[in-house]
């Protein structure tokens, strides 16, 4: 082999990003795997020397007191007649072979051996590529419009955005950049299938990430979220540092590093509020805008009861008891909601957030 094997070795790692030692091994299997396609050859071994571009094709056997492969294995008195003193267990080479020991046939089928292996090396080093930024944020361009899911380009794979992924009040055009969190990536034979999510909460809290400096640094940390993609979110966060608000900081001045993550969820409006280890403090909180006049515990079920003034009963339930519901995920506490007036006379809450939910949102403490 001529030194032309190494700059086409050099461009390959360029091009395909394997490491250099990795393409010299695969190469390497490759050739030998042609090599014992041909009956009798099954103890070839092939090296490669990238620097002088050179290749080693040899016959090895291993050294062993009693035979059991005569194909591969030779006894001690038999490795004497190529090596000085060999031992069970060592490898010997028996013959050194021509690099056109096999013909044209054979040729043609190493290359195409050897295609094949590069191939499932790429695909290996874009799955380990992906696979390291599962739970992070990725940039790719709407590829495909599909019934079932919109396809990411991301240069070297594809990412999958499933409809069940994608917030209702978002459309797509192909060539538009989108942000998305990398939920899952799996190895199939076409190489890596990167899926994709908008609607979880971690894409909110990589958002945050992404905007809010402190939230970045962790001087400020977000302690839960609650989701209803493409409508309201709710996200509690607390501060590491003394005297630091956290509210503040995350809201950013005039709102405006909210209004960023806002504006990336295409209008999905964002309660942040301050987490607090009391969970009637919490609870109360959790329950903006509304302003809440107490808040009693129940620890053995988990329950909050809560009473608001009357003019504010609507507020704190919200529309269709949304705001009940992503404050009892939010917090992770049944909710029970009664007005003043109606702890005055007793009767039915008016609203309860539903015991499933809070019960799967105690468990939700942001991930």
């Amino acid at each position: 082999m001529s030194r032309d094997f190494v700059g086409a070795l050099l461009q390959l790692n360029a091009e395909k990003g394997v490491p250099r030692e990795h393409l010299i091994r695969t190469i390497e299997d490759a050739i030998e795997s042609a090599y014992r396609r041909i009956p009798g050859n099954e103890d070839v071994r092939v090296r490669i020397d990238p620097e002088r571009g050179e290749m080693l094709v040899t016959r090895e056997r291993l050294v062993v007191e009693e035979v059991e492969d005569e194909l591969t294995q030779l006894t001690v008195a038999a490795a004497r007649a190529f090596a000085e003193d060999p031992r069970p267990g060592d490898v010997v080479v028996t013959e050194q072979l021509g690099q056109d020991a096999f013909g044209r046939i054979g040729a043609q089928t190493a290359k195409q051996v050897v295609l094949q292996r590069l191939r499932e090396a790429e695909r290996d080093v874009v799955y380990d590529q992906f696979a390291s930024r599962e739970g992070e944020l990725i940039t790719g361009t709407v590829n495909r419009v599909e019934p079932r899911a919109i396809i990411l380009d991301l240069g070297k794979a594809e990412a999958i955005l499933a409809t069940t992924e994608q917030s209702p009040v978002e459309h797509y055009r192909i060539g538009q950049n989108v942000k998305a969190y990398v939920l899952e990536v799996r190895r199939t034979p076409k190489g890596p299938q990167v899926l994709v999510s908008r609607t979880h909460k971690g894409f909110l809290r990589r958002l945050f990430e992404l905007e809010v400096p402190e939230v970045h640094a962790g001087t400020v940390e977000i302690k839960a979220i609650a989701r209803d993609p493409g409508s309201r979110s709710k996200v509690a966060v607390a501060s590491r540092q003394e005297g630091l608000d956290p509210v503040g900081a995350t809201v950013g001045q005039r709102g405006a590093r909210v209004q960023a993550v806002v504006a990336e969820l295409a209008g999905e409006k964002i309660d942040v509020i301050e987490w607090h280890e009391d969970p009637a403090v919490f609870v109360a909180k959790a329950l903006s805008p509304a302003q809440v006049d107490g808040v009693t515990i129940e620890e053995e079920t988990r329950v909050a009861h809560v009473t608001v003034p009357e003019k504010m009963l609507s507020l704190a339930i919200g529309r269709g008891g949304q705001n009940a519901s992503l404050a009892a995920k939010l917090t992770g506490w049944r909710i029970n909601i009664r007005s003043d007036a109606q702890v005055a006379e007793p009767a039915a809450p008016r609203a309860a957030a539903a015991p499933e939910a809070a019960d799967a949102a105690a468990k939700e403490v942001a991930s």
